[in-house]
C-alpha cells in the first residue's frame, strides 16, 4: 500500500482536526487585512481570526459562493480582490473552463503552486505510482488547470512525466509504446476515445505497459459502468480524483476499490450541508460538499459551496487512511439535476444506464420541452458489428426501469456525435 505522507494520512482524528484547526487559524491570520475579499466578508460577520479556536467555530465563518468569487474578480480586473499578496508576487494564472457560467481566474503564488503538487502527491501516490512509473499527460495545456497540477505531482514522487501534446490520437499511443508508458492522467471520456483510435486503427493497447489510469476533470471513474468500460477496454485499473480551479486537488481514491475517495484532510476541511438549509447532514446522507482550502494562501476559499454532491463516510479505510471518504466519489452537481416529467434526472445516473450497454461508443443527452412537458432524447453511436435495434432496447428498458422515465432513442451514424479531450459535453438542456 502506497502513501505519500503515510504519519498524516493515518492519523488519529484528534490529532488530524488539531492540525486542521492549527492551519485553519495561521491562514486566516495571513490574509485578514491583506486580501479584500476575505477581509470584507469577515468584518460584515463580525469575526476577527482570533475567534476561530475550534472546528466547530468554523460554522460561524460565512459561506463563499462561485458568484461571489466571480463579482470579486468584476470588482477589480483581471485578478479580483481574492489575491491576498500583490501581482508581483504570482507566478500561475489558470482558469475555470467556463461550462458552469462566466470562466474564473485564478492565480497562485511559488507557494501556493507547491502546495498544488503535494496535493497531487496524494492523488498519484494512493493510485500506488512510485518513482519507478512513467506518467503519461495526453495534452496540449491551455489555460483550464485541467492536469497543470498533475504535472507538479509527478515532480513530487519523481515519477517521469512524459507530455504527450502536439500530437494527436494515434501518435500518442505510439509515444506511449515506445517510451514504456506505465500510468496515464487523462478525463474518462479521453481514455475511451484513446481505446475507439487504437481499435479503428488496429493498435494492439496491450503493447502498452499500462498498470494505471488516473481520471479527472468530469465523472466517469466514479460510474460504475463507465469505470467497469474503461477498465475493460484498458486491460488496467482506473482511479477517480476530483477537485476544482478555485478549490485545489482535493480527494483521490486509494488502492481499495471500491471505497469511494478520501478527502485529503490535511490539506482541506470538509463540510456537507443540506443545499437547501445550508445544515449539516448526517454521515451517510447526501448534500453540497462546502470546502475550505488550508495551504493556498495566495487564493484562498473558506466554506466554499462547491455544488458538488457526496455522501460523507467518516470511518477508518481498510488501507490504514484516516481521511474521511466520499462514498462512490463526487455524485452529481446540485445545478446539473434537471427534473423530467416530476423526475429528479442528474446526467451521471443517465450515463451509468447508458454505459452498462456495451455496444455504445458515444450518446448525447438532450432534455427539450414539447407540448409544454420535459422530454428526454438520447442519441446513440452504436459498434458496427452490434445489433442496432437490441442496443436501442437495453439502453430504453434501462431507462425506463431505473428512472421511470420513457426516453426517445435514436441510434446515429458513427463518427456522428463529438468527441472530446478534456471535459465533455454529453447533457444538453434546450430552453
Amino acid at each position: 500500500m502506497r502513501f505519500f505522507e503515510q504519519s498524516v494520512e493515518t492519523m488519529p482524528r484528534e490529532a488530524l482536526e488539531l492540525l486542521q484547526i492549527e492551519k485553519l487559524y495561521s491562514m486566516l491570520e495571513k490574509i485578514y487585512g491583506s486580501n479584500r475579499f476575505y477581509t470584507g466578508k469577515l468584518d460584515a460577520a463580525g469575526i476577527r481570526p482570533e475567534a476561530i479556536q475550534t472546528l466547530s467555530d468554523l460554522e460561524s465563518l460565512p459561506l463563499t459562493t462561485k458568484a461571489e468569487l466571480v463579482q470579486a474578480q468584476e470588482d477589480a480586473l483581471p485578478f479580483g480582490t481574492n489575491a491576498t499578496f500583490p501581482e508581483s508576487s504570482y507566478s500561475r494564472f489558470h482558469q475555470t473552463s467556463g461550462t458552469t457560467g462566466t470562466p474564473l481566474r485564478v492565480i497562485d503564488t511559488p507557494e501556493s503552486w507547491e502546495w498544488w503538487g503535494r496535493c497531487w502527491g496524494y492523488v498519484l501516490s494512493g493510485a500506488g505510482l512510485t518513482e519507478n512509473d512513467r506518467l503519461f499527460v495526453p495534452f496540449s495545456f491551455g489555460p483550464f488547470i485541467g492536469f497543470w497540477a498533475a504535472v507538479e505531482g509527478a515532480k513530487v514522487i519523481k515519477a517521469l512525466m512524459i507530455p504527450g501534446g502536439g500530437r494527436d490520437s494515434l501518435q500518442r499511443l505510439h509515444l506511449m509504446k515506445e517510451l514504456g508508458v506505465t500510468a496515464m492522467c487523462c478525463t474518462p471520456t479521453y481514455a475511451l476515445r484513446l481505446a475507439e483510435v487504437a481499435r479503428d486503427s488496429g493498435f494492439d493497447l496491450c503493447e502498452i505497459p499500462l498498470k494505471t489510469l488516473i481520471h479527472a476533470g468530469e465523472p466517469g471513474a466514479n460510474i460504475p459502468a463507465t469505470k467497469a468500460h474503461i477498465e475493460s477496454v484498458w486491460d488496467t485499473k482506473c482511479y477517480d480524483h476530483a477537485g476544482a480551479s478555485e478549490v485545489g486537488a482535493h480527494s483521490f481514491e486509494c488502492e481499495i476499490q471500491p471505497n469511494g475517495t478520501h478527502a485529503i484532510e490535511s490539506e482541506f476541511i470538509v463540510e456537507v450541508l443540506n443545499p437547501e438549509t445550508q445544515e449539516p447532514v448526517q454521515a451517510g446522507e447526501q448534500g453540497e460538499l462546502v470546502i475550505t482550502n488550508l495551504g493556498r494562501i495566495g487564493y484562498p476559499v473558506i466554506r466554499y459551496r462547491s455544488g458538488d454532491l457526496v455522501r460523507l463516510n467518516p470511518d477508518s479505510c481498510e488501507c490504514g487512511r484516516t481521511f474521511v471518504r466520499f462514498e462512490g466519489g463526487v455524485l452529481g452537481r446540485s445545478d446539473d439535476m434537471v427534473v423530467v416529467r416530476g423526475i429528479n434526472v442528474f446526467p451521471s445516473a443517465v450515463e451509468n444506464l447508458v454505459r452498462k450497454c456495451e455496444a455504445v461508443e458515444e450518446f448525447r443527452i438532450t432534455v427539450s420541452t414539447e407540448r409544454e412537458m420535459a422530454h428526454l432524447t438520447i442519441e446513440l453511436e452504436i459498434s458496427k458489428n452490434a445489433d442496432e435495434k437490441a442496443s436501442r432496447h437495453t439502453v430504453d428498458q434501462a431507462i425506463q426501469i431505473e428512472l421511470s422515465l420513457v426516453p426517445e432513442i435514436k441510434v446515429v451514424p458513427s463518427g456522428t456525435l463529438p468527441r472530446f479531450e478534456m471535459k465533455a459535453k454529453r447533457f444538453h438542456v434546450e430552453k
